[in-house]
């Protein structure tokens, strides 16, 4: 929803929330979650028992202390609650880096500042400051800006992601937010100040692979300026006057993209400073590599605010890092260290399709632009409420959270486009129409063929028994199947296997629900989905999209 993603620059069109999430778009900054730190040490011990199991030898850093073992990540969907805000006492017994260990710390930023422009080829045209600060301080900085205009975005963006039923009704994503900034940050890079910004309470021991991390954005913002480059993807398409294009649909992951490339360059060199004592590199050691990544996906007992996080919310913080770090990693692998920063940086992707499958940015893959309908006049009973992509990113996650992971792996590269248009019924002039009453829903799929279509369509059916309390199919359907969405869609699954067992629902179909009637329509490619809106809304709505659908196919990669 990509739409359904932000940074710190709160864009509201966008609800794929990072850590970046509680800045406004005045100050962004670009920080590192501090589990990634700590996977330094795991990574540091797999490395240096694998150089001394092949016989080399490599100059060893001091053994860290041992890292906690991950819990396994926990794949509730729907917790009945908000985490909580970790309580103060748990910080208050934080250990703090004394003066001299902070002095020392800042005289080793040059030394590795240099060692990430060797790595990455981005040169260094100025000193960048450094600041020690404390955790209160931080969350004081990141929250600062955010005024009553950006808590409404908040919270319609919160609104559309319980009506996909990715958060949990209870919900409070602002609250969340906040306990997992405290949680999960260990340092960031403020391109405004040009200072990169040190924290008191993480361990001495983590504090260097943190600066890796931060001051590779140090030089990412002096080779293109990361406050005006990642502004590129600020346009919030529910505030445009207009209505939006299938261009502007297209270019709604502009953020969500660049960010996965900055964070991903800067966890690359985090995890290669890591490596550099043994000798080895990401490109050499992909096992590791995937190994790395697959720890930044779990948690440990120390963050409860992540494990108990829903699984939208848990594949979203993570999405920039993990996914980020494999596109730089692709880009190294075929290109090197010019094509993976520099070229990357002038020439970026724009879909988080490109960052999960590195090899459409490579191929310069371009896929038919999506045609959209008449809005304004469709919607002529409605107000907008919000509006953007669905990319490969959110339909991966949708049908991970309804199906389980290996589906999703196996049908989201099979994803050609997608968008969701989200109203409410006009109200007496003067009322607040953005926030009081259910949503009505447009949410159109596009996918590489009929089957795959058919296939989503089967997925997204059974989510909503999940989604609402009273689910009750209607008859005479325009197809042979039976109606789905009677049973649970995890009594479908294995659990020994997490397989789901999935049929192919073809054709219209119509439930009822408290919130109105939900249509689920699929013709070849294309899967319509309309719910709580009026019938001929629907109907004409329908009519205009599959008429365009017929009339130009998608020319998607196949």
């Amino acid at each position: 929803m990509g739409g359904v993603a932000s940074s710190l620059r709160m864009n509201a069109g966008s609800h794929r929330y990072t850590l970046k999430t509680m800045m406004s778009s005045r100050a962004p900054v670009f920080l590192c979650r501090l589990r990634l730190a700590a996977i330094f040490f795991l990574v540091s011990c797999v490395v240096a028992g694998a150089s001394l199991c092949a016989g080399q030898t490599a100059t060893q850093a001091p053994s860290p202390p041992a890292p906690q073992a991950p819990a396994a990540a926990q794949q509730q969907s729907n917790p009945a609650t908000s985490p909580q805000v970790p309580s103060s006492s748990k910080e208050d017994d934080d250990v703090k880096i004394t003066p001299q260990q902070a002095q020392d710390l800042f005289h080793s930023v040059d030394e590795i500042l240099e060692f990430d422009s060797r790595q990455t080829g981005l040169p260094i045209k100025h000193e960048v400051k450094r600041r020690l600060t404390s955790r209160d301080e931080v969350v004081s900085y990141l929250t600062k800006h955010v005024n009553d205009e950006d808590t409404k975005r908040l919270r319609r963006s919160e609104l559309v992601l319980k009506k996909f039923g990715l958060l949990p009704r209870e919900f409070n994503l602002e609250t969340f937010l906040v306990a997992i900034l405290r949680e999960e940050i260990a340092g960031y890079y403020d391109p405004k100040t040009k200072t990169v910004n040190l924290l008191d309470w993480v361990p001495i021991q983590e504090q260097e692979p943190v600066m890796a991390h931060e001051l590779t954005h140090a030089l990412q913002d002096q080779a293109v300026g990361l406050g005006k480059w990642m502004k590129k993807g600020e346009k919030d398409l529910a505030e445009m006057r207009k209505e939006p294009t299938p261009t502007d649909i297209e270019n709604d992951e502009i953020d969500n993209a660049r960010e996965a490339v900055v964070e991903g360059q800067a966890q690359a060199m985090m995890f290669q400073y890591a490596m550099a004592p043994t000798g080895h590199t990401l490109t050499d050691s992909p096992a590791l590599v995937e190994a790395m990544v697959e720890e930044t996906l779990s948690g440990s007992p120390s963050t409860k605010v992540f494990n108990e996080a829903p699984i939208f919310m848990k594949e979203s913080l993570t999405f920039p890092y993990s996914y980020g770090m494999e596109f730089v990693v692709k880009l190294m692998e075929k290109g090197g260290k010019e094509k993976a920063f520099a070229s990357v940086l002038q020439n970026p992707p724009h879909t988080t399709r490109q960052i999960m499958q590195p090899e459409t940015y490579l191929s310069g893959e371009k896929i038919e632009l999506m045609s959209v309908p008449d809005f304004k006049h469709d919607f002529k009973d409605y107000e907008k409420f919000d509006i953007g992509a669905m990319g490969e990113f959110d339909v991966a996650v949708l049908v991970e959270q309804y199906a389980g992971k290996p589906l999703s792996k196996r049908l989201y590269p099979e994803w050609r486009g997608g968008y969701y248009y989200a109203v409410r019924p006009k109200q007496n002039t003067g009322s607040d129409v953005t926030m009081t009453g259910p949503l009505g829903l447009l949410y159109v799929s596009r996918w590489s063929s009929a089957e795959n279509a058919s296939e989503f369509a089967d997925i997204y059916a059974r989510s909503l028994q999940q989604r609402y309390k009273k689910v009750q199919p209607v008859g005479d359907a325009t197809s042979s199947d039976p109606p789905v969405g009677q049973e649970k869609a995890s009594a479908e699954k294995s659990t020994q296997t997490s397989e789901f067992k999935i049929d192919l629902l073809k054709g219209r179909h119509v439930w009822t629900t408290e919130d109105g009637a939900v249509v689920i329509e699929e013709q070849g490619d294309t899967v319509f989905v309309s719910e709580g809106l009026e019938a001929a809304t629907t109907a004409a709505l329908e009519k205009e999209i599959f008429a365009s659908a017929t009339a130009t196919p998608a020319a998607a990669a196949k």
